[in-house]
């Protein structure tokens, strides 16, 4: 994600070198501020728009757990009805509703990894900001007096004591985004032999769940 990449160099900057650097570095710190406190506001977006997405693959899921209740309810009632063929396509319609479910409830667990690394690029960029604008004034000050003071005698005070303001620590950890795993691929992974047992086994499930009702239905 090219939005958590930008955020990610922004948390590994050395502003100590951008200052050093830098034709105007008050100029230079205040920019570095705003392009820490919009691209804030993005990754807070995207933690919204990814935690909208989790809720709702989690709705589907529901909904798709409940369909496959109901038309299993649907085919007792076919069955009731002594209307095999049709108890067979409820049944059908709710298997394939209970391997929906399955799919979503895997990406449900996919999305919350994704949401998890959006929440940790936004705590940390939130702390850097915070250390930025803590210390935004010290740097400016520093650059103002280093500008004032001669380069020899910059050098000779570099040199005798050795004293840098430490601005902000390296960051020691990478931001890492969990992949997203599209299970609808996995369904047209399969070759056609495998396809022509499932199926067949497909079928045999259908079939020893018409018996199961229908020896619920005799013993009741």
């Amino acid at each position: 994600m090219a939005l958590l990449e930008r955020v990610s160099t922004l948390i590994r900057a050395n502003i100590n070198d951008l200052v050093d650097k830098a034709e105007d570095p008050e100029k230079m710190i205040k920019q570095v501020i705003l392009d820490m406190q919009n691209q804030l506001l993005q990754v807070k977006t995207q933690v919204a728009i990814a935690i909208a997405d989790q809720h709702l693959l989690e709705k589907k899921q529901k909904e798709n757990d409940e369909k496959t209740v109901e038309w299993k309810r649907k085919a007792e009632l076919a069955v009731s009805k002594k209307q095999d063929d049709l108890a067979r396509a409820a049944l059908e319609r709710s298997l394939s509703c209970k391997q929906n479910a399955t799919n979503f409830e895997q990406q449900v667990a996919d999305q919350k990894i994704e949401v998890e690394n959006l929440k940790n690029a936004l705590r940390r960029l939130e702390q850097k900001l915070e250390e930025a604008q803590a210390k935004s004034d010290m740097l400016v000050a520093q650059a103002r007096r280093t500008r004032v003071v001669g380069k020899t005698r910059a050098a000779q005070s570099a040199a005798g004591d050795g004293k840098h303001v430490d601005t902000f620590d390296r960051m020691k950890q990478k931001i890492a985004r969990g992949d997203a795993i599209n299970q609808a691929h996995r369904e047209l992974t399969g070759d056609s032999l495998e396809d022509r047992f499932a199926s067949l086994e497909r079928e045999e499930e259908i079939e020893r769940l018409l018996a199961e009702i229908k020896n619920r239905s005799a013993s009741a």
